[in-house]
């Protein structure tokens, strides 16, 4: 099976890319995040028209997730139980081959100290407990941006980021939850170097510089981390390229399990 977790940065702006990505490197499932587009302007029909089934959970201009799957999913949730900003539309989970898959979109929560940072760690407690649940009972995979760097390895420059937001000790504790459940970083089980980065700023040429954090996260239960044959950024789709679209500050991550 092959996974690709995906933030395209809004969906309209970049369906030509998305069309071209799924085309090359047929994924399983695409979990895609910042869809920006309310349910009823999903572009449904072009992904259909190329055998695609879609599972979203969107809203007007901000957030918004979606399962694309070549397979139709089982017991499709969006939202989850508990979350104490139920009005975004941040995650969205089904079940495929016997695996729940979760498509976060995680609060970003602007800058420490910030009210929205109080509301990012609110959050994400709310989630790990609710993805605790999930992975009692069967093998789950949650995935997407979790706008938190794991380790200063996944930071070009750690020194110049320490405390800040994306890289601040309560967020990577709110990450440990996840883990202290069982859960793998499966991008880390296979690949351990650095500069290993999933996100550039559009500012300041930062991805030809290699400015870049690793945020896009994948993390599974033990039984997905044995099965696990690969994972890859595809840096590819972060650069302009002979696309018309400008890309995704965000670059794809694929995974593949045995």
């Amino acid at each position: 099976m092959r996974f690709v977790t995906w933030n395209v940065n809004g969906i309209r702006a970049r369906m030509e890319r998305i069309l071209g990505f799924l085309e090359r490197h047929k994924p399983d499932l695409l979990c895609l995040q910042e869809t920006k587009v309310p349910d009823a302007i999903f572009p449904r029909e072009a992904f259909e028209e190329l055998g695609w089934h879609s599972s979203i959970h969107g809203q007007k201009a901000f957030n918004g997730v979606a399962l694309l799957s070549k397979a139709p999913l089982e017991d499709v949730e969006a939202g989850f139980p508990g979350d104490p900003i139920p009005e975004q539309a941040r995650v969205i989970s089904g079940v495929l081959d016997g695996i729940r898959f979760v498509d976060a979109c995680v609060v970003n929560g602007k800058e420490v100290g910030h009210e929205a940072y109080a509301i990012k760690l609110k959050w994400l407690e709310a989630l790990a407990s609710q993805v605790g649940a999930w992975a009692s009972s069967q093998p789950t995979v949650i995935l997407g941006d979790f706008n938190i760097t794991p380790q200063d390895r996944d930071i070009h420059d750690p020194e110049k980021w320490e405390g800040r937001i994306l890289c601040s000790e309560p967020e990577r504790e709110r990450l440990q939850a996840f883990l202290d459940l069982g859960m793998e970083d499966l991008f880390r089980l296979v690949e351990t170097g650095e500069d290993q980065f999933s996100w550039w700023d559009y500012r300041a040429g930062a991805f030809g510089r290699g400015w870049g954090l690793r945020i896009d996260l994948a993390l599974g239960t033990p039984t997905i981390g044995e099965k696990l044959a690969s994972a890859w950024i595809d840096r590819d789709e972060r650069k302009k390229g002979d696309w018309e679209a400008k890309p995704s500050d965000h670059a794809p991550v694929v995974f593949d399990l045995r």
